[in-house]
């Protein structure tokens, strides 16, 4: 169960009523999120303390979520990224992905296919995070 993992899920999206659905729908499922209207503002407020999963949105003012990943995406290695648009092409697909982001998914998505992602992600991170067992 994701509650178990304590993780937090970071949202990044302009489009305050999509932002608020989605925390909305993620905390249903017992996720904490913390949500960032824009790239700058979740720079400015991210510590790097929590652990989690960043669902950032492709199109954003200042900033758009493609180039915060080419930026900073190297900085983030052990956080995984999904990237969420509402206009996307296979040009840019790629290089979301070549950025580092886990997954590219397209509005409108299924939330359940969301919430899957997002465990998945979780679930990996914890498993990296886990030590591993010393032999003897």
């Amino acid at each position: 169960m994701i509650s178990d993992y304590n993780r937090t899920v970071f949202l990044v999206d302009d489009d305050e009523p999509v932002r608020d659905s989605l925390k909305t729908l993620l905390e249903s499922y017992s996720m904490p999120v913390e949500d960032f209207p824009s790239c700058p503002e979740f720079l400015e407020r991210f510590d790097g303390k929590n652990a989690g999963c960043l669902v950032l949105d492709l199109h954003l003012p200042v900033m758009s979520g493609l180039e915060f990943m080419e930026l900073y995406g190297a900085r983030l290695k052990d956080m995984p990224v999904i990237l969420i648009t509402g206009r996307g092409d296979p040009a840019t697909k790629a290089r979301a992905l070549e950025a580092g982001v886990l997954a590219f998914i397209e509005k409108p998505f299924d939330d359940d296919r969301l919430v899957d992602l997002i465990r998945t992600a979780l679930e990996r991170k914890t498993l990296r995070s886990t030590p591993s067992p010393t032999r003897h």
